[in-house]
């Protein structure tokens, strides 16, 4: 609707402009042929100065033909009226003109009506002369009306031609929306692989079908996030609680004081792993929400070496060897920028694996470094995984063929998996040779604290 008021109303502009000009032009133009008109009239009695019946006669005839329904009066210097054309249209009050003719003032022209009238002065032959003309242009305003049919036609046509395109591209461009808006109400959340697109579409509309898309999929791993979160803090804190209320089963049912006090002991330590895995949850679920986290820069040897002093405590008889790649010699390289807790329980994660399937009770782990890298290979002896067993390694709920006997769920690797990548990192398996296996973590180093996923 605005476009076809802009156009049409800049359309009427435009003609009413140009039938203004014309019309301007239409009473100049004729005031001009009555300039010459008179002009002529005085030549005519300047150079017959005496006039027989017959040559007045064939003047006044000349007169009429050449403009229609005039009124001619010629005076002399005297004001005197010498000379008048034989038409009958009359001229009111030609002295009140003749008075505002002079030689500082010799063109006058006004309207009567729809007549034009003009005056003038002159001076030729050392005589001094005023002439009066009235006359209706009849050609002039045909041609006017001619134009203004003209005009009112092409401004109706244009507006009839401005109204159908608009009412088309109108619906051409609201068409894709609608559809648009149609197919959002069809989209569920549950529908992760399912795109919307409506086929044949403007560039602009591509663009909010694709915007809509990345929206869509952002929801899609918002909620799988959400679904993921509750597997994990299912997988983090089902056993610690499963062997909190054991342990209380057993303080119930144990009569000797000591050995109460020492269970509870024993209950307080597990109570605090199991308050810092909630904290480890809360921390992956701020980062996946975008906000900001503790990021520090951290030195993964040091950590590493304080975690296996914790489980020489609770396996004794299991021993890490921990060692330095012949390439180590910036220490810089052996410093992450991230979030302690969250290293923490990834690295935890990878060693408690090593224990839990180990052959011979003992694990490698090794420091490489090249090129702002660092990685970490966690290796133990036993059951290697299958080609299989490989592909879905990093699944929710996957365990692997060599995992029977153990307990778990299948997301310890798919949590570290997750605070490898929320620190730009990656996480591999290898198997090593026929009875080693080997997992690779690798993570960019910075001795200063960079911005993380």
């Amino acid at each position: 609707m605005y476009f076809s008021l802009t156009v049409i109303l800049l359309t009427g502009l435009t003609m009413l402009f140009i039938y203004t000009l014309f019309a301007e032009y239409r009473e100049e133009e004729f005031q001009q042929r009555q300039l010459e008109k008179i002009t002529a009239t005085l030549y005519f009695l300047s150079e017959i100065r005496r006039m027989d019946s017959d040559i007045l006669a064939s003047l006044e005839e000349v007169t009429i033909q050449k403009i229609y329904d005039e009124k001619l009066l010629i005076f002399n210097g005297q004001r005197e009226l010498i000379y008048e054309s034989i038409d009958d249209t009359p001229i009111a009050h030609p002295e009140e003109i003749l008075e505002q003719l002079s030689i500082e003032n010799p063109w006058i022209e006004t309207k009567d009506g729809r007549y034009d009238l003009v005056g003038m002065y002159v001076e030729y032959d050392r005589n001094q002369y005023y002439g009066i003309s009235k006359a209706y242009d009849e050609f002039g305003y045909a041609k006017l009306i001619f134009l203004r049919k003209v005009l009112w036609g092409a401004f109706f046509g244009i507006a009839f031609v401005v109204v159908i395109v608009s009412v088309y591209l109108s619906e051409r461009i609201s068409k894709p929306i609608t559809k648009l808006a149609e197919r959002m109400k069809l989209v569920q959340i549950q529908d992760r692989e399912k795109a919307i697109s409506v086929g044949d579409s403007s560039y602009e509309i591509d663009i909010l079908v694709n915007r809509y898309n990345e929206l869509m999929t952002r929801l899609h791993e918002a909620f799988a996030f959400q679904k993921h979160a509750i597997h994990h803090i299912s997988h983090e804190l089902k056993t610690p609680i499963a062997v909190l209320v054991s342990n209380f089963e057993k303080m119930e049912a144990e009569s000797d004081l000591a050995e109460i006090k020492k269970m509870v002991s024993s209950q307080k330590e597990r109570t605090k792993s199991l308050g810092e895995m909630v904290n480890v949850l809360l921390e992956i679920s701020k980062a996946e929400s975008g906000s900001n986290i503790a990021n520090d820069a951290i030195r993964i040897d040091e950590l590493i070496f304080d975690l296996a002093d914790e489980y020489r405590n609770l396996s004794p008889d299991f021993y890490f060897s921990i060692r330095y790649g012949e390439v180590m010699e910036d220490e810089n390289l052996l410093t992450v920028s991230g979030n302690f807790r969250l290293l923490r329980a990834a690295l935890s994660n990878l060693m408690a694996n090593c224990i839990a399937f180990s052959k011979d009770q003992k694990a490698e782990v090794v420091f490489t470094g090249d090129n702002n890298r660092l990685t970490i290979q966690f290796s133990n002896k036993g059951t290697i995984l299958n080609e299989n067993d490989r592909s879905f390694l990093f699944q929710h709920f996957f365990r692997g063929s060599n995992s029977h006997g153990t307990k778990g769920f299948g997301l310890g690797l798919v949590l570290v998996q997750r605070i490898a990548e929320i620190h730009g990192g990656t996480i591999s398996y290898e198997a090593a040779d026929e009875e080693t296996n080997r997992f690779s973590l690798e993570f960019p180093t910075s001795t200063k604290p960079s911005n993380m996923q």
